[in-house]
């Protein structure tokens, strides 16, 4: 396969696992409420986010390294709307 179709391919991918956090963070925002979201799930998902960040900085994996650090920054805001949310 082409180099550029797998650069696309991966910048695809990238994308739509990356804007897939949206309409949790959205819903989270428009109902002031995170009751049914895992605080455990969403802590161990955004250690293996930064992990593959970091695996995306060494292996020069710029699809890899920009999606996770993007989805890093919306699990991260997951978190916190999480623990607002809860101490009401």
């Amino acid at each position: 396969m082409e180099k550029i179709i797998i650069e696309i391919l991966g910048y695809v991918s990238a994308t739509l696992t990356t804007i897939a956090f949206l309409p949790q963070i959205i819903k989270t925002v428009q109902t002031k409420s995170a009751k049914d979201v895992s605080m455990g799930m969403f802590v161990l998902f955004t250690i293996g986010v930064f992990l593959w960040i970091i695996y995306g900085v060494l292996t020069r994996t710029y699809p890899v390294l920009i999606a996770n650090a993007v989805i890093f920054c919306l699990a991260l805001t997951q978190i916190i709307l999480k623990i607002i949310y809860d101490k009401r």
